[in-house]
């Protein structure tokens, strides 16, 4: 334990905004760095207990009250070492993972729990500060090839992986830079792009060879891949959005989110880009969704100067703590306010959008919608019904899709290979996470669903080990 009455002496120290005000005006960081001192106080709040369920919770499985206790010594270098034991990529997860491992902080019981990710991330900058964290070229190669398909967290962590243990990595990527959603889908004001390029770096200085630009399916048949290499991991994603079926959903100004933030990532790199220009400047957003990426495109049109954001959610609000039904160590299901949701807009919930209404040009100009209420079946699950003179319409001149994803494009490798699916959508594996086709793997939301990117490098790290024994 750092400090044995830490936990009774110290406070939470949540993250520090820059005035919304300020940060509006441009897409970097939203959050200031906290300082050593303070990164060393809340870790003195780490109660080191008997059963870490941080631990337990975390994908990775990180090893969280150890690097706790050293960063409270000022040991920063043990630290350092024991989270990259675990976590390939510390200052992803310390920018975007919602932190399950707060979620199951014992301190969450009676006290705030620990600000296990601010530790996380300040760790890892202060190990980039220092030059601590340098290639690891392999020692012996294996003269094994193994392709990897996309090149997101899981794609990514599994590329290192592999890298290090000797096999050749060519990770192949369908846009023109290399990242998956870290690069084009993550808005810069979560994620600046030289925190993912830094990391980039070092795995091509480790031999990791990147073709960025190349459609797997397409430009490159997976068959070819299957020749060409010992083994072959998908780890695409999830790139199929839920769509919404109702009236007007051809009208003109309406898009799924990606599209919206794609384009926005690329204007901050200085790219062109490659579809026509969707912009909220001076317009009314309705946001359908209220996840993560609804909240990126909050903050994204709030940035672009529209004139109003709305967001619609078809669930209820989420109480302000934890439910009966919801008792620790679970993940805590209560309101969350992002950081795009301080800076403005309104957040409307239990809204199912009935139909969307376009002018004489086709372009959409307002949403109907009515207000719902769930209550239990006879089985006790959840049912939807409509409130009666709930209905209402809502004037909108650009309308953001971001309902979330339903799993992987079946078009492609996964057609190619004639790879067998889950119920859900998902490429179907085995244990060891192979496909039905021998030697193809797959991993990450390709594989799982849409998820956390900690969950992505956790599959990464996982299908490595597997490709590994089997090559071996």
């Amino acid at each position: 334990m750092g400090e044995i009455e830490g936990f009774l002496k110290y406070g939470r120290q949540e993250w520090r905004g820059r005035p919304v005000a300020e940060r509006l005006q441009d897409y970097r960081d939203v959050y200031e760095p906290p300082t050593d001192a303070e990164v060393k106080i809340q870790a003195a709040r780490c109660m080191d207990c008997g059963i870490p369920y941080c631990h337990i919770a975390c994908p990775l499985g990180n090893f969280v009250p150890w690097w706790n206790d050293r960063v409270t010594e000022g040991n920063w270098e043990e630290a350092l070492a024991q989270l990259h034991r675990d976590n390939n990529f510390p200052e992803f997860t310390g920018h975007l993972c919602p932190a399950l491992c707060e979620g199951s902080c014992s301190l969450g019981l009676f006290f705030d729990p620990v600000a296990i990710r601010m530790v996380e991330l300040r760790i890892i900058e202060w190990g980039f500060e220092h030059g601590l964290v340098r290639p690891q070229p392999p020692r012996h190669l294996t003269g094994k090839r193994v392709a990897i398909v996309g090149s997101g967290p899981a794609g990514l962590a599994a590329a290192q992986q592999l890298r290090r243990k000797g096999h050749a990595v060519t990770v192949f990527e369908r846009d023109d830079r290399i990242g998956g959603l870290l690069r084009y889908g993550i808005p810069d004001f979560k994620l600046e792009k030289w925190v993912l390029d830094r990391r980039l770096a070092q795995l091509e200085a480790e031999g990791v060879v990147f073709q960025p630009g190349v459609n797997v399916g397409v430009d490159v048949p997976a068959d070819a891949l299957r020749r060409e290499f010992d083994a072959v991991l998908l780890a695409g994603g999830a790139q199929q959005p839920r769509d919404l079926t109702v009236e007007g959903r051809e009208l003109r100004g309406v898009h799924f989110a990606m599209e919206f933030l794609t384009q926005q990532n690329r204007r901050c790199a200085g790219l062109s880009l490659t579809t026509e220009p969707i912009d909220a400047r001076g317009k009314r957003v309705l946001v359908i969704g209220g996840g993560d990426t609804g909240a990126d495109c909050v903050g994204t049109a709030l940035r672009q100067g529209a004139i109003s954001v709305t967001s619609f959610e078809l669930l209820p609000r989420p109480p302000l703590q934890r439910a009966p039904d919801n008792p620790w160590p679970e993940w805590p299901r209560v309101l969350r306010t992002s950081s795009s949701h301080e800076e403005g807009g309104e957040r409307r919930y239990s809204i199912r959008t009935r139909r969307l209404i376009g002018d004489a040009t086709g372009q959409v100009t307002a949403v109907e919608a009515v207000e719902v209420r769930w209550n239990p079946d006879s089985n006790g699950q959840p049912r939807m019904e409509d409130v009666p003179g709930s209905e209402f319409t809502l004037p909108c001149d650009l309308v953001l899709l971001a309902m979330g994803f339903t799993g992987p494009r079946c078009d492609g490798p996964i057609a190619q290979l004639g790879l067998e699916l889950t119920p859900r959508g998902g490429i179907a594996t085995d244990e060891h996470k192979m496909t039905s086709a021998p030697g193809v793997f797959a991993a990450g939301d390709m594989r799982r669903g849409q998820s956390l990117v900690v969950w992505a490098i956790a599959e990464g790290r996982a299908a490595a080990e597997s490709i590994h024994c089997y090559l071996m």
